[in-house]
């Protein structure tokens, strides 16, 4: 069985923590068993390893988010970058090429589809395989899971299935699907026996590839990349589910959350407070979460909720929380704090002067053994300063060794590259115009061996 992870997402609803660079599912706000923090993409994989399910697991997603997932699940876990943000068909659509072509998978080969950041218990990934076993039983083209409505929603999809008592074998053949209804409607359809759609899909891999080549003839991975605007941009469910032939749906009826809003988010928390934040004693039901290194005193606030952080200070009503995504678009012109591959950043400021100067001052950490790749701007030069550890600096070709107390300048235009031999930490200046991340033109560079 090959199990699918897709990871989307814009960062909106869990702003200011959460941004393009990094959305809901990479924030470590969970608290694992052994007491360190995780995020909900670290949670779900660990799952899916500690109940056996399956080592093939392949990650679908934007190339936004490449960095930050090797940083927190590692080189073990397979990457699908989709070239541009479609939809999930599309994106399930080039994951699925990559089985093919990348992974040499047959036509047989039991796909699993599934979000990377569903909040459940193993019960959940115990249906998964259950789902699996009904494709190779030829039970139906494709086989979902249905979520147990605890209450009439009109948030998500419903599944309604043709049978509400009679069930083979525990699933239960769909009659149709119903997209987001108003919640009067949705209680009707909980009175027919519907599911939630939890966004979860079982079928073999020849299966789906006969679906692409309506739109695509390809022979190889790259080239279905390559032409990936030619698939259409719609949801898996609207272009696959609702056109197959026959579909099954297998319930779960245990714990399950979309922890997508602070209201269901702070539910979660074993802690009222995670950073430097000190809370007064007339809060009651309030969670703050502080990124800063500034302290952060809350007090008199009642079932409410207040984050801050590089990106800005979020403090609202948790009943309220989720009118944050219609205001986020204008509120962050870009991510103020990023994981990369080789570490993180902060911007500390951003400034822009009468003079048309421009000016971005970010406190970069790279972790030991990682580098900066070897690249060149055409529109800024940078001011390193090292405030923590050592490592060498490439300048045109010529290495240097630096270490806590050094500068070191970049002038415009010059080709450079920066590598950690211990956990380095700087302060960079850049001066230029325009002051954006795209700015980069890499270059292959060989480091000379220790």
């Amino acid at each position: 069985m090959q199990l699918v992870l897709l990871s989307g997402g814009s960062g909106k609803r869990l702003w200011p923590l959460s941004n393009n660079a990094r959305s809901k599912q990479f924030l470590p706000l969970l608290e694992a068993e052994d007491g360190k923090m995780e995020s909900m993409v670290q949670r779900v994989v660990r799952q899916i390893r500690e109940v056996g399910l399956t080592e093939n697991i392949t990650l679908a997603t934007n190339a936004s988010q490449l960095d930050i997932i090797t940083n927190q699940l590692g080189d073990n876990i397979s990457v699908v970058t989709e070239p541009e943000r479609r939809d999930t068909f599309p994106a399930i659509a080039l994951a699925s090429s990559f089985l093919k072509f990348k992974k040499e998978c047959n036509d047989d080969e039991v796909v699993v589809i599934m979000p990377c950041d569903p909040y459940t218990e193993i019960g959940y990934f115990q249906v998964i395989a259950q789902m699996a076993a009904c494709v190779k039983q030829n039970v139906a083209d494709l086989v979902l899971m249905g979520i147990r409505p605890t209450y009439p929603s009109a948030k998500y999809g419903y599944v309604v299935p043709s049978q509400k008592e009679e069930e083979n074998n525990g699933f239960q053949m769909v009659s149709r699907f119903v997209e987001k209804p108003e919640v009067s409607y949705a209680e009707e359809l909980l009175k027919e026996g519907a599911f939630w759609n939890g966004g979860v899909f079982a079928f073999r891999l020849g299966y789906m590839m006969q679906i692409i080549r309506k739109y695509i003839q390809s022979d190889s991975f790259e080239n279905t990349r390559a032409r990936y605007t030619e698939l259409p941009k719609i949801s898996f469910d609207y272009e696959v589910a609702e056109k197959a032939e026959s579909v099954a749906v297998l319930p779960f009826n245990g714990q399950w959350k979309d922890l997508g809003t602070w209201n269901t988010l702070t539910d979660e928390l074993h802690q009222p407070t995670i950073g430097n934040v000190k809370l007064g004693t007339h809060c009651e039901n309030t969670h703050v979460i502080n990124e800063l290194q500034l302290p952060l005193y809350v007090d008199g606030l009642t079932n409410a909720v207040v984050a801050a952080s590089p990106d800005g200070i979020f403090v609202c009503a948790k009943q309220y929380s989720e009118d944050i995504k219609k205001a986020v678009e204008y509120l962050t012109p870009r991510p103020m704090y990023e994981e990369r591959r080789w570490g993180t950043y902060r911007v500390i400021d951003d400034s822009h002067y009468e003079d048309g100067h421009h000016s971005l001052t970010k406190s970069i950490t790279i972790l030991p053994g990682r580098s900066i790749s070897y690249q060149i701007h055409r529109h800024r030069s940078e001011v390193w300063t090292f405030v923590e550890g050592e490592g060498v600096v490439v300048l045109d070709g010529v290495e240097q060794h630096v270490k806590a107390g050094d500068t070191f300048i970049v002038p415009l235009g010059h080709k450079h590259a920066l590598k950690a031999i211990t956990r380095l930490t700087l302060i960079e200046v850049q001066n230029g115009h325009p002051l954006i991340e795209e700015d980069i033109e890499r270059l292959n560079y060989e480091w000379k061996k220790d």
